[in-house]
């Protein structure tokens, strides 16, 4: 037994099946031996496997300072990026970074890229905002789950405000498992990884799926590859009763999950490489007029107003939250005209219900902001 995990089960069982499945609400592959391959200490070894940050074709890390010290409470493996960004051609003005390129599992923060791919096709004439869909048990995932024929625009609100799983997941499917991935992809951030519904990380982990190739395999798999693997995933991940999926993983989590394991089954990316995502998806999405109103009119209902300390004429933001893992992301434009974007990222906490962090993990991002706009 990890003696880590023993000492972290101090939270109710109710809050901590909530903090493995909800990912975040604030605003309201086979069997085990399939994929256990990662031994502990073993995070910076599946990192190492995907593409490097600084690979030929990729995006760079900005020039940044370090970030202020992380308060004493946010344990594990912490990474922050938090830039002021150039409107007009969206350079780095000024950054300050911890792990800028460690690659961190994303959570409910990654379901931002999933507005951005569906509006995308709004746009491009495939996707109405007004058609609607049923939750049926291929399409159910773990948490609260919207009611039949909600549409677009409803499912939309649901994942970003709501964090909701399902929504997310029905979204995710009709826009396209490559069309989310494509919005990190055009970007040439390349450990970037967005590709998996909320489903079928939570089957690889509980280990139901034959589909699923091994969480060091997952890793590193790029391209046609990955998308191949990950279609095999998500049409296995379907055949399972979220019910079914809920009792697996609880057994998973109680008697052998490790974090490491999260790096080759969760969507994954870096805090400079998705702070870098926010940046383009807030100040150059490529969308039109009426999209890019819904867009911002939808990021405004996520997270993190309320705790930030500047003044702002606009925010945008997702959360999310695990087993261990705390994510938030954020864009914001200050009274006088600046552009800020934030990507703080956990993982691998002593607690395992990590929620009550999120007040210290504001002061940390607060502070990061002060230090940004007050060189």
């Amino acid at each position: 037994m990890n003696p880590r995990r023993s000492k972290r089960r101090g939270a109710p069982r109710a809050l901590r099946r909530k903090g493995r499945y909800l990912l975040l609400a604030l605003a309201t592959a086979g069997a085990w031996f399939a994929w256990r391959d990662p031994a502990p200490g073993d995070a910076a070894r599946l990192a190492a496997r995907s593409p490097g940050a600084h690979a030929a074709g990729c995006a760079v890390t900005p020039a940044f300072t370090p970030a202020p010290p992380p308060p004493a409470r946010l344990t594990g493996r912490l990474g922050l990026f938090v830039a002021e960004i150039d409107p007009a051609t969206l350079r780095v003005k000024r950054a300050v970074a911890r792990d800028p390129d460690g690659v961190y599992p994303l959570a409910s923060s990654y379901k931002q890229a999933v507005l951005w791919a569906l509006l995308r096709a709004h746009d491009a004439g495939t996707l109405p905002l007004g058609e609607r869909f049923e939750v049926t048990t291929a399409s159910q995932s773990l948490g609260a789950y919207p009611f039949d024929h909600s549409d677009v625009l409803t499912l939309a609100r649901r994942m970003i405000h709501n964090s909701d799983n399902t929504a997310t997941d029905l979204l995710h499917r009709r826009v396209g498992l490559d069309a989310v991935q494509r919005v990190a992809d055009d970007l040439k951030l390349c450990r970037t990884r967005l590709i998996l519904p909320t489903k079928d990380w939570w089957v690889a982990q509980a280990g139901l799926s034959s589909a699923f190739p091994g969480a060091s395999v997952f890793a590193s798999a790029t391209g046609e590859d990955r998308s191949r693997l990950a279609h095999a995933l998500d049409a296995d991940a379907q055949t399972y009763r979220a019910d079914y999926l809920q009792t697996r993983l609880d057994r998973y989590f109680e008697e052998r999950y490790h974090p490491d394991a999260d790096l080759g089954t969760h969507n994954v990316s870096t805090p400079a490489e998705f702070a870098a995502l926010v940046a383009h998806e807030f100040l150059r999405p490529g969308l039109s007029p009426a999209s890019r109103t819904v867009q911002r009119d939808v990021m405004s209902s996520g997270y993190g107003r309320s705790r930030l300390q500047v003044p702002v004429r606009y925010f945008g933001g997702k959360g999310g939250n695990g087993w261990e893992i705390l994510t938030y992301t954020g864009y914001l434009e200050t009274l006088d005209g600046r552009h800020v974007v934030y990507a703080f990222m956990q993982h691998g906490a002593h607690e395992t219900y990590t929620m009550p962090l999120t007040r210290t993990a504001f002061t940390w991002i607060n502070a990061a902001i002060h230090d940004v706009l007050n060189p």
